[in-house]
């Protein structure tokens, strides 16, 4: 008969310990449970209206990109380039969907990806998926607040006494070694807009109305002005490197549309989150695919595809059309595009702290709302302290390689969570650990050969292994068709439910295999760095039952 050591008996405890608290999921409970936050003094201000949400998405979306990385992507594509936008645009309407049911469900609190994980998985699953995601959130802020100093210096070297007068450690950065870049004005930038975003959302959303505005009409006047220019010659041929580069095109463009998350995110602060949220989320990104399409014709028909610049290439274009005056407005539009993205992508940041502190996986402080401003100041001043030091002593160019390794795993993990609560919703009886347990492994497997079909496609693989690995997945989704039973969602449905969020979960896989190879490595070490921070903080200090934290599922409104 074994007997079992102190050390042995301590360590198995230690690890079923660990293993009950990753399962843990916070439960459902009705509004009649529980009265939302925002009656108490402990929440957020409800002050976005549904024009702020739009805004406030497009905000997230349209930034300097619009006018650097439609020109770039164009080099290879060529003209068909419009074709990779549109195929991306349609992909992210799909996972818009998928975030506009959960949010509609969720109105009462903030956490955005993580909440829904929290609710539809587990505790150690969505504490990893805010990882990823806050790790693409700070070094993007890094490096758009370099991009916005660097472009704020271009503008001021515009007049004859800052020419070449302005030393680079000021704006562009000065390079010490290969990884350290000495940069002033970027935290700088960063202070401040953390600043506007301690005051209130309010006056926050106010800047990011005014700044989006801006650079929205800019656009336009952009696609209105170069649509005179255009010489549908240089349309032909549509696509002269083959579809191929229209679908790497599209894997590259598709990061230009990411941004409705921080639509979903703004929940806590939103006047009618059922109603508005779905109409930000999406409302925001059609608009996007809109503008993108625009500045994608005018541009390649202003000018051959293979002499477009590689630095600014729409600005380029319309200099070689002695409209040097729009080449102004399109660097005064960068700068709008840049600041509201920091600025939304800093409010982010700041939301999911507070999601994760109320909820015990990171420190109390965390999850502290000023009485008076209603923002979480707490927060919102470490994610700005974060975002400055990156920001001024990094060369964030460094890293470019392993972002958006987060968003596309939130975005798949937001597309299996729009099934999986379908099946906890079930009316009259709950669906057995048997057949959620099949439903699973059919999502992991649809996620696995998503993966794998990016994988082959990458490396030019036999057009049969193509097929073998699309014919698996879609095995595995019909297995979800026919072996689950769906409820209806209560707020906003996303439609074709699974087969809608399956082929988001297949396609944004599909696209992380096209990421550079050190972003897997990425994804892998701070998974595994993560796991042991929740061994030792976080499985001891969450509480998922805590009255405060339950996560409400939001009623059918009734039109007033």
């Amino acid at each position: 008969m074994r007997i079992a050591t102190p050390s042995s008996s301590s360590s198995s405890s230690g690890c079923s310990h660990f293993w009950s608290s990753a399962r843990r999921s916070k439960r459902l409970a009705t509004p009649e449970e529980k009265a939302y936050r925002d009656s108490t003094d402990l929440g957020l201000s409800r002050r976005l209206g549904v024009i702020d949400l739009v805004l406030l998405g497009i905000g997230a979306s349209i930034g300097a990109g619009i006018f650097v990385v439609t020109g770039t992507v164009a080099r290879d594509a060529g003209p068909g380039v419009t074709i990779s936008f549109i195929l991306a645009g349609a992909s992210c309407v799909i996972n818009a969907l998928c975030y506009a049911e959960l949010a509609s469900r969720f109105p009462a609190v903030v956490g955005g990806a993580y909440l829904y994980t929290y609710t539809a998985f587990n505790e150690l699953t969505a504490f990893l998926v805010f990882a990823q995601l806050m790790l693409d959130y700070h070094i993007g802020a890094a490096s758009i607040a370099r991009s916005l100093a660097s472009y704020l210096i271009n503008i001021l070297e515009l007049f004859p006494v800052f020419k070449d007068n302005i030393p680079n450690w000021i704006g562009h950065g000065e390079s010490i070694g290969d990884v350290l870049s000495i940069n002033i004005l970027a935290p700088i930038l960063l202070i401040l807009l953390t600043l506007v975003l301690c005051l209130g959302v309010h006056e926050s959303s106010i800047v990011n109305c005014i700044m989006t505005v801006t650079k929205v009409i800019i656009v336009i006047i952009v696609i209105f002005a170069g649509a005179f220019e255009v010489d549908v010659s240089n349309w032909s041929p549509f696509a002269p490197n083959g579809l191929k580069s229209i679908f790497t095109g599209a894997t590259v463009v598709f990061f230009a549309y990411v941004g409705f998350d921080a639509v979903a995110n703004s929940a806590e602060e939103s006047k009618r989150p059922q109603r508005d949220l779905p109409i930000g989320i999406i409302g925001s990104l059609l608009v996007c695919i809109a503008l993108y399409i625009g500045v994608c014709l005018v541009i390649t028909g202003m000018v051959p595809y293979n002499l477009l610049g590689e630095d600014a290439p729409l600005a380029e274009a319309f200099t070689s059309k002695g409209l040097k005056f729009v080449s102004v407005l399109i660097s005064i539009g960068a700068v709008a595009g840049l600041t509201t993205t920091l600025l939304v992508g800093l409010y982010v940041q700041s939301r999911l702290y507070l999601g994760l502190a109320r909820d015990g996986l990171l420190p109390s402080i965390f999850a502290k709302v000023h009485s008076i401003r209603h923002t979480p100041i707490h927060s919102q001043i470490w994610v700005g302290l974060v975002a400055s030091i990156l920001g001024g002593l990094l060369d964030v160019r460094v890293l470019s390689h392993i972002l958006s390794v987060g968003t596309l795993t939130g975005y798949s993990v937001v597309s299996a969570c729009v099934i999986v609560l379908r099946w906890k919703d079930k009316k009259g009886s709950q669906v057995s650990s048997s057949a959620e347990r099949e439903g699973v492994i059919c999502l992991i497997v649809v996620a696995l050969f998503g993966f794998a079909t990016g994988l082959l496609y990458r490396y030019d693989a036999s057009f049969i292994f193509l097929i073998l690995t699309i014919v698996i997945a879609a095995g595995a989704s019909a297995a979800l068709v026919f072996r689950q039973v769906y409820a209806d969602a209560p707020g906003f449905s996303c439609p074709g439910v699974p087969i809608l969020p399956n082929i988001c979960i297949f396609f944004n896989m599909f696209l992380f295999g096209q990421l550079h190879e050190e972003a897997w490595v990425r994804f892998v070490v701070l998974c595994i760095v993560m796991i042991g921070v929740y061994a030792i903080y976080g499985q001891y200090h969450a509480n998922p039952s805590a009255e405060d934290n339950i996560y409400i599922e939001a009623p059918v409104e009734e039109d007033p």
